[in-house]
């Protein structure tokens, strides 16, 4: 068995640096869901494009839009759509798209058009672009328990007071 071996080489206490402390110097605030302050805004889809007013909304459902996001926490807002019946899509995403649901059974798997689930249920079609871009997990559907989306301009949450959200709205004739 070979002895450890020994240094033989001794610095004076000066020559060695001090190790570098960190200073702390702020602490990261992490916020709950009952922590984080409820914020309600409104939205008028009048005229919106849809894939748009989806991915704005989303953000704040998630509350990305706020310095108090916490990925693991619900943050976000409260948020009221009227006038969901006057969405538009560009190009020939009217005439073209389908919204599919599967039954669970052999043989159930249904397509619906655009124009027909528009007419029946316009609310759906907003609720289901949200929902496609929030997460998918027990957090993702608490948000969109937050989506209040109305046909028309009334809507039963003035109690909360919600803040207009002024959007982009698309631009009307060919140029």
């Amino acid at each position: 068995m070979a002895a450890p071996r020994t240094s033989t080489f001794s610095a004076p206490d000066s020559a060695i640096p001090a190790p570098i402390m960190p200073t702390r110097t702020s602490s990261t605030t992490h916020f709950t869901s009952a922590s984080a302050p409820e914020r309600w805004l409104l939205y008028d889809a009048t005229n919106q494009v849809l894939g748009r007013l989806a991915s704005d909304i989303a953000m704040k459902l998630m509350g990305k839009d706020q310095p108090s996001y916490t990925p693991n926490a619900q943050t976000g807002a409260f948020v009221v759509v009227i006038h969901v019946e006057k969405l538009v899509l560009t190009g020939k995403k009217a005439l073209q798209k389908t919204y599919e649901h599967y039954s669970g059974y052999p043989g159930g798997q249904k397509s619906e058009s655009y124009a027909d689930l528009a007419a029946r249920r316009p609310d759906a079609i907003l609720r289901e672009a949200v929902r496609r871009m929030l997460p998918k997990t027990i957090l993702g559907r608490g948000m969109l328990s937050r989506l209040k989306i109305y046909t028309g301009a009334e809507h039963k949450h003035s109690a909360q007071q919600p803040v207009k959200v002024e959007t982009h709205k698309i631009r009307s004739g060919s140029s």
